[in-house]
């Protein structure tokens, strides 16, 4: 019993707190500020800057902002200028309906230190909607011996503008029997009666068509029609009479579909069918018709629809029962709506502070507001949250809360709070909501990145795509939010000859690293570079890893004839000896590849011959040589085409081109056509034209000789630097391939002797000898390899 006592004394302790906080803490208030309906958006409303008396830079220090009920943004502040702007069109008739006036509640909050200012927005209503009757015609049936002076009601029209803009009065069309009168509701509604000035005769005029008119008290007004046939019945001399004029009812929201509101009844003296009397509901609204439905027999009023306290607490509807005779009389329901507390208060957070920082005494976390649409003490709410918590709960306002730290936090011994905020009503029973938010305590920026590697090490083939992603490098930091944020990015290289901005660029966000356009093998085989990863926090800390990229070759190089030139303007031509021995060395073809590996390993190849039995091509080295004996029957011109192909895949591969000249001596280097029959009177004089031919051509190829011994000798040492650079492959060599190494097929030195032949006191024959293949030592292995020397810079010539 004392515990319970106890607990009670608390609880009345705590609802005192909370209540001395309201009243203590109680936002002032501004305004009240009022705008017309329909207003553009961004219109002025006023100057908060003024109103609040604070310096526009205040304002946008302190983050004021406006907060609207039901979190709807209808209104805007600009900080800049301190201006209340719309945002947009408000519709009052949406808003308020029929309520007058139509208030919009808000809050102006600013921080630093908070503050909470109640202001209220008033839409004027504006004259934006035309009178509209439910019905466009309207059925009266009087009878003939009508007595001056009743009074007929008609249905009223429906107007959604309120007060001088809602309907004002009705006007009826010209006639000799009615005049028109407009009564009002007491909820200030207007309805129009038709009052019988003249007596009818049904004889003499059978019907009547008039047309009513409603006009509202705009400007300009407006209006609208609906026409009215009044049928003249024979005489009906008793109107139904309801038992009381006036009927108050009161039924509890939230009733269900169907419950029973009322039963009316009316009486009629008349006999027969003017005795019958039928119910209906008399000018109903659109919000009556759609909640109640009357019978029309036996007068039970029920329930269309559920009734909601909070969206419409009363209805006032007139009850009409009409007999056979077309009589009627009417009765006035007013209906009034108990309100329940069914609705669970709602809490709507205005701000919210996360990560909150560490060591921060007071420091505002949360500013929420708490709404219950009930009445009475079924409206009123109290909120708490946990006790065990270092926050503390401060009322700032009208259903205003402001949740700050009790003391300073400290994230090392608890990084995340869970608050629940309870609150509850006053109703019985009482309704409880509760909303929960997570609050992070911020941390300090104590932790560098650290790379999950500390070098690494990427592969990218030549020719690749620009943009192509080669590899990613990754970091983590242990701190964390913005402390933790990563950003990567590339720093400057060590070698000032690597334009490393050309190559290379890194995503800053997630560590990718792209090539920024294609890699040539040939030309930068690897290179390394640092990249830097940067966090968030203030002072930053950073770390690095290096990157090596390393380029792989491709097959894109196709092989170079080095010997012969193809490009030269004069074709080169071969002498061979018309008594060569079979295997006798023509001439080599020299080529290199700029590739590595087996990319550069070359193949020769003869494709076509003049004489395909006589010539053969040593597949590794290049070297054409005689493969048989030359005859008599043999031409003395020869082409040969020569394939050299790499071993890439696909291979690559180039044609050259030979022109042999068989010559039986430098004194007659071309042999008598046997074709044609010569005269023996002219042989002379051919073969004397014949010897100053071969020795202008001696003397010509000893000159050309001459220049290309200087060529090759200038070609070789400026090409050594570019050339040197390839990669030697690896591994066994196969038989019908050779390593160019960069220095080509020149493996081999060649030395040509030119012998002076035949007696000196006839002319001089010059033979083409065999080259001499002496032997080198292989500069990798140290081994003698025979015939794989460097070819020699000159040509022996001996007279």
């Amino acid at each position: 019993m004392e515990t319970a006592w106890m607990h009670t004394l608390r609880q009345r302790q705590v609802l005192a707190f909370f209540v001395l906080l309201s009243m203590s803490g109680a936002a002032a208030e501004l305004g009240p500020y009022s705008i017309e309906e329909e207003t553009e958006r961004g219109s002025f409303v006023a100057n908060l800057g003024k109103d609040l008396g604070v310096e526009l830079a205040e304002l946008s220090r302190r983050r004021a902002r406006i907060i609207s009920q039901e979190n709807k943004e209808y209104l805007q502040l600009n900080v800049q200028s301190g201006d209340l702007l719309i945002n947009e069109k408000l519709d009052r008739e949406g808003l308020c309906g029929s309520t007058e006036p139509c208030v919009l509640h808000f809050q102006v909050l600013m921080e630093n230190p908070l503050e909470v200012f109640q202001a209220e927005l008033r839409v004027k209503d504006i004259n934006d909607y035309s009178p509209v009757f439910s019905e466009r015609e309207m059925i009266l049936r009087i009878p003939e011996n009508s007595a001056l002076g009743n009074t007929f009601p008609l249905n009223n029209a429906l107007d959604s503008d309120v007060e001088i803009n809602n309907i004002q009065t009705y006007r009826l069309s010209s006639n000799s029997h009615f005049l028109l009168v407009t009564r009002n509701r007491s909820d200030g509604r207007k309805y129009p009666e038709l009052v019988l000035e003249k007596e009818l005769d049904r004889e003499e005029e059978p019907e009547l068509r008039l047309t009513l008119t409603a006009l509202d008290g705009g400007s300009p007004p407006r209006s609208g029609t609906a026409q009215v046939l009044i049928e003249v019945v024979d005489a009906n001399d008793n109107a139904p009479e309801f038992q009381q004029p006036t009927y108050r009812v009161q039924i509890p929201e939230n009733s269900p579909t169907g419950s029973l509101v009322l039963t009316v009844s009316a009486n009629d003296l008349d006999s027969g069918d003017n005795g019958k009397v039928l119910y209906a509901l008399s000018q109903p609204s659109e919000d009556i018709s759609k909640t109640l439905e009357v019978n029309p027999v036996t007068g039970e009023i029920r329930l269309r629809k559920e009734v909601d306290f909070e969206t419409i607490p009363s209805y006032e509807v007139d009850i009409k029962a009409t007999d056979g005779g077309g009589l009627s009389g009417k009765c006035t329901l007013l209906l009034q709506v108990v309100d329940v507390n069914d609705n669970a208060p709602e809490v709507i957070i205005s701000a919210l502070t996360s990560p909150v920082p560490e060591n921060s005494p007071d420091e505002v976390v949360a500013v929420f507001s708490v709404r219950d649409p009930d009445s009475a003490n079924n409206g009123k709410v109290i909120a708490s949250i946990q006790e065990d918590l270092p926050f503390l709960l401060k009322s700032s306002g009208k259903n205003f809360y402001t949740l700050v730290t009790k003391r300073a936090l400290d994230r090392e011994e608890r990084e995340q709070f869970s608050i629940t905020i309870t609150v509850s009503d006053l109703g019985t029973p009482r309704l409880t909501t509760q909303h929960t938010i997570t609050v992070q305590v911020s941390d300090i920026n104590d932790n560098a990145p650290a790379f999950t590697q500390t070098s690494y090490t990427l592969f990218v083939r030549e020719n690749n795509s620009p943009a192509l992603h080669i590899g990613t490098i990754s970091a983590t930091d242990s701190d964390s939010g913005s402390n933790a944020h990563i950003t990567y990015s590339l720093l400057p290289p060590q070698d000032p000859q690597l334009a490393l901005d050309s190559l290379i660029s890194i995503n800053a966000d997630n560590g990718q690293l792209f090539a920024l356009r294609a890699l040539d093998y040939e030309a930068l085989q690897a290179f390394e570079f640092h990249v830097g990863a940067t966090d968030g926090g203030s002072p930053a800390l950073s770390s690095q890893a290096l990157v090596r990229v390393v380029v792989l070759d491709d097959n894109d190089n196709a092989p170079f004839v080095l010997y012969p030139m193809q490009n030269a303007s004069a074709p080169c031509t071969e002498l061979l000896p018309r008594a060569a021995e079979p295997g006798y060395l023509v001439t080599k073809v020299v080529a290199v590849d700029r590739d590595s590996g087996q990319n550069a390993w070359l193949s020769f190849q003869l494709l076509k011959a003049t004489e395909p039995g006589l010539f053969s091509v040593w597949a590794h080295n290049g070297e054409v040589r005689t493969t048989r004996l030359l005859s008599e029957r043999d031409v003395p011109k020869h082409r040969l085409v020569l394939l050299v192909k790499d071993n890439g895949d696909p291979p690559r591969s180039a044609s050259v081109t030979l022109h042999v000249l068989v010559v039986d001596g430098f004194s007659q280097p071309y042999l008598p056509l046997p074709e044609v029959a010569r005269d023996p009177a002219h042989e002379e004089d051919a073969l004397t034209l014949y010897l100053v031919i071969a020795l202008a051509s001696v003397s010509s190829l000893f000159l050309l000789c001459v220049l290309l011994f200087v060529g090759v000798r200038l070609c070789r040492r400026a090409r050594a630097a570019s050339l040197g650079g390839y990669s030697v492959p690896e591994g066994h060599f196969p038989g019908h391939l050779v390593d160019v190494r960069g220095m080509g097929t020149l493996s081999q030195t060649y030395q040509y002797d030119v012998c002076l032949m035949g007696n000196s006191s006839e002319t001089s024959e010059f033979n083409f000898l065999k080259p001499v293949l002496p032997s080198s030592v292989d500069q990798r292995s140290g081994k003698e390899i025979e015939g794989n020397s460097t070819l020699q810079n000159s040509f022996e010539f001996h007279h």
